[in-house]
């Protein structure tokens, strides 16, 4: 584990337990004889006279495999921090394999990390049974973020009762095999900090203040010195990585085909591509959320900050107003006060004129990094420049179903009116900013991660379920009585008891499901198609030249799909893993997908929390993102893959509490110089390796 150097103003105390089951500096937790494996659902597990664990996973349960468990209950493992877990892949395809470490009564987030193997492979997953670099040496009420410094023995995991080791496969959609050889830890240093003297923990520019790291911003002086630097870094980058590229960003060394003045997707030798408007092949390289923002909430939290601006300050420009928070403190709070410390920072680096240096730089960052499109969520502002391709979000609106739930809340009724009506009206919206038209649009995305359910029949039962009014409900009483031709004969199939048809509709209650199966699975499909169809019909009236990218499919059932490529010109997704793992399935029209997310993050530059995909540092993070967007060049079907975010968000939390460390630029607007490189380095090489690679 790495040691981290502390402000004067902090005491270093270090703590060491000593264990009787330590030999040196290391422990072996399996095999051993503080351990025992079990299987888990859908799974079976077999143990060889060298005590390595064989796997055999099915895919009839989310995460099969195999845990590793402390015969006494439980284990405090406080003297220890890195963990290896060696695995080999028995299976005739490449498998991720997964670990997370629990206590008996998990609370929330634990440590964990996984592998990606090719078939025959062994290989080790890495993480810290810390998840954090800091702790705290007595517990402090921290609110609004996640992956803050706690107690030792507070948090989520409580690294003093580690009780299970849990080895898996995610959602496999084939059986496979693996094994587990070996599981280690090593003692480390702990290092706490002192609760009584730890707030404020916010410094003046954003940052924590009670680390140090590559990169760290200590005074303007340093800002200045970063921003010259840059600069001369930039005017020696200008062209990119590669030379055989157009002003789209296009590839001039492919070959010349059909101009169209827009973007276009064509199918070439087997692969799809995008093309672009000069009719060169295209593959959309990109990051989410090209803008100057990362507000934080300040109310209830004032004491984490060490400055904030007064009244009449050239910096109270940054303070802003939120009023949407899904999920965190600020939950049901209404409107709350945010700063954002991104703004004052580029206040500070480029003077008056900061947010036309920001503009300018964006589009220069991005071509000097190989990338070529300003993507999801971005400033308008920025990609009206038109230097530089772009995506465009449209949201929906308009009623509900109410029986649906998700993490982003409840699916849009795409039978509502003013939901059709909405999604009109959005698309005219673009005519005004005349993205409609423009050539370095590419297209239109639409919503983002909804809740389709979990499996073909959710909306349909959610529709069920919801009150006599939703018109999803009225939309699927008008579908069932064209399928049965009397009330009497839905009774039959389904075994209810409506006397009339609007009793059908004011039943809130749940039907047997196997009897009622093929007309949910049907149903379901309907409000997908209705969902698809509506909003394609709204862009293409309006744009018709400009692709249709879809909502960007996190979650969703098979049929979410087959609706998605029946409409879409592009299938969109977000993968949160180490490769593009998604494809259409069965039944699904032939059409290009494009990734909308990915990130990968790490606990070594400052900040309390990874995102969504760890790496232990951030060499690793750039090596994932190379594997990552080469997984989708190598991939026929996919023809772009966007990082999601431009900036690391704010060490406090934005509305909903994320805080990650997952931009291409800090708080203080410095590049990740690993991240760049990466990208430096897929860039050059993108059109080659995808074409070679499908040919």
């Amino acid at each position: 584990m790495q040691h981290y150097r502390l402000s004067c103003a902090f005491i270093v105390v270090v703590l060491s337990w000593v264990t009787a089951t330590a030999r040196g500096g290391s422990l072996t937790l399996w095999p051993s004889d503080l351990c025992d494996v079990r299987q888990h659902s859908d799974s079976s597990i077999s143990v060889d006279a060298g005590r390595t664990v064989h796997v055999t996973a099915g895919t009839r349960y989310a995460w099969p495999g195999a845990t590793v468990f402390f015969k006494a209950g439980e284990m405090d493992l406080a003297d220890y921090g890195p963990l290896r877990v060696t695995v080999s892949n028995a299976a005739e395809r490449a498998l991720t394999i997964n670990l997370s470490v629990k206590n008996r009564h998990q609370k929330d987030r634990s440590p964990g990390g996984s592998v990606l193997l090719a078939p025959g492979a062994v290989g080790v997953i890495k993480t810290n049974l810390r998840l954090s670099p800091w702790m705290l040496d007595q517990p402090l009420e921290l609110v609004g973020m996640r992956g803050y410094p706690v107690a030792i023995e507070g948090g989520s995991f409580n690294v003093r009762k580690t009780a299970e080791l849990h080895v898996f496969l995610n959602s496999p959609d084939k059986p496979a095999r693996f094994a587990i050889l070996k599981i280690e830890t090593d003692k480390a240093p702990l290092t706490l900090l002192k609760t009584d003297t730890f707030l404020p923990f916010v410094d003046r520019f954003g940052q924590f203040r009670h680390d140090d790291w590559p990169g760290k911003i200590h005074d303007e002086a340093e800002l200045q010195q970063a921003k010259a630097q840059e600069a001369a870094w930039l005017a020696a980058n200008a062209a990119g990585p590669a030379t055989d590229r157009n002003a789209w960003g296009g590839w001039t060394g492919g070959p010349q085909l059909k101009a169209t003045g827009h973007f276009r997707t064509e199918k070439v030798d087997g692969t799809w591509w995008l093309v672009d408007p000069d009719g060169r092949l295209f593959f959309s390289h990109g990051v989410d959320c090209v803008r100057h923002g990362a507000e934080t909430g300040i109310p209830h939290r004032e004491n984490y900050f060490m400055w904030l601006p007064e009244k009449g300050s050239p910096f109270e420009e940054f303070y802003g107003t939120a009023y949407w928070a899904p999920h965190g403190f600020y939950k049901d709070k209404g409107h709350f006060r945010t700063f954002n410390f991104v703004g004052a920072n580029l206040l500070r680096k480029y003077g008056e004129s900061w947010f036309d240096q920001h503009v300018d730089l964006a589009h220069r960052r991005i071509r000097a990094w190989g990338l070529n499109t300003v993507a999801n969520w971005s400033d308008s502002r920025v990609y009206l420049q038109r230097r530089t391709p772009y995506t465009v979000c449209l949201n929906t609106s308009g009623p509900r179903i109410e029986g649906s739930e998700g993490w982003w809340g409840k699916f849009p009724d795409p039978f509502a009116r003013e939901f059709i009506d909405g999604i009109q009206q959005r698309a005219r919206d673009q005519q005004k900013p005349g993205t409609v038209s423009d050539p370095w649009c590419i297209g239109y995305f639409v919503d983002n991660e909804l809740s389709w359910g979990g499996d073909d029949r959710a909306l349909a039962l959610s529709a069920l379920r919801s009150p006599a009014t939703q018109p999803a409900k009225i939309a699927f009483r008008d579908w069932l009585v064209g399928r049965y031709p009397t009330v009497a004969a839905l009774n039959a199939a389904w075994g209810t008891g409506f006397d009339t048809w609007d009793a059908f509709l004011a039943s809130t209650n749940k039907p047997s499901e196997k009897r009622c199966d093929a007309d949910l699975e049907a149903f379901h499909t309907q409000i997908a198609e209705q969902y698809f169809r509506v909003i394609r019909d709204a862009v293409k009236a309006v744009a018709p030249d400009k692709l249709y990218l879809g909502c960007r499919i996190a979650w969703g059932a098979p049929s979410v799909y087959r609706a998605s490529a029946k409409y879409c010109d592009v299938v969109s997704v977000n993968i949160y893993r180490r490769q593009a793992d998604k494809d259409l399935p069965e039944g699904c029209e032939d059409k290009p997908m494009i990734n909308g997310e990915f990130h990968f993050g790490a606990l070594d530059r400052g900040l309390f929390h990874t995102g969504l995909v760890s790496t232990r540092d951030q060499a690793e993070r750039a090596a994932c993102y190379v594997a990552f967007v080469e997984s989708c060049l190598r991939h026929p079907r996919y023809v772009g893959t966007h990082w999601f975010q431009w900036r690391d968000q704010a060490l406090t939390g934005r509305f909903d509490g994320e805080n990650y460390q997952i931009g291409f630029l800090t708080v203080t607007d410095q590049p990740y110089p690993e991240l760049v490189e990466a990208a430096r380095k897929v860039g050059a090489t993108m059109y080659a390796t995808r074409f070679n690679a499908n040919h």
